[in-house]
């Protein structure tokens, strides 16, 4: 009795850490553990403040709809690549090594010159590194909501 009561606990735990799995996303046959931001205040903040993010790391923005999108590096310490995704998690436009903005609300944007619905910001030299091209698709592991 007290084995199958140890075992019945075990296989809680096991389907415990499951739930636990860090989010990721895969592109170009690369995979990266993201950070999820699905609100508009988890959007506002996205990457502002941080210091370095680990390179095999990334911030998934999830919008309610595909529309132009644009971003900018108010506050943020770490270059980046900006990577715009459609409805269809194809890659549509891209902002390649943008540096780190210190002008505050004087911070330029970087558009994403196609309507988009996902944006992932990886480190600046990802999409170089990984040779993205527009029409490459994004795959979302378990755990990532999917387009309405």
């Amino acid at each position: 009795m007290r084995r199958l009561a140890l075992l019945a606990l075990l296989a809680l735990s096991n389907t415990g850490c499951a739930d636990t799995q860090e989010p990721w996303v895969e592109l170009a046959g690369r995979r990266y553990s993201v950070e999820l931001a699905v609100d508009d205040a988890q959007r506002a903040r996205g990457l502002m403040f941080r210091d370095a993010m680990a390179p095999d790391h990334g911030m998934l923005f999830i919008h309610e709809a595909q529309e132009p999108q644009a971003y900018w590096m108010k506050n943020t310490k770490i270059p980046l690549d900006i990577l715009y995704f459609d409805n269809d998690r194809k890659l549509v436009a891209q902002q390649r090594n943008v540096p780190p903005c210190t002008l505050g609300d004087a911070c330029p944007a970087y558009p994403s010159k196609a309507p988009a619905r996902y944006v992932l910001e990886l480190n600046a030299g990802q999409a170089d590194q990984l040779k993205l091209q527009n029409g490459a698709v994004l795959v979302f592991g378990p755990g990532i909501p999917a387009s309405k």
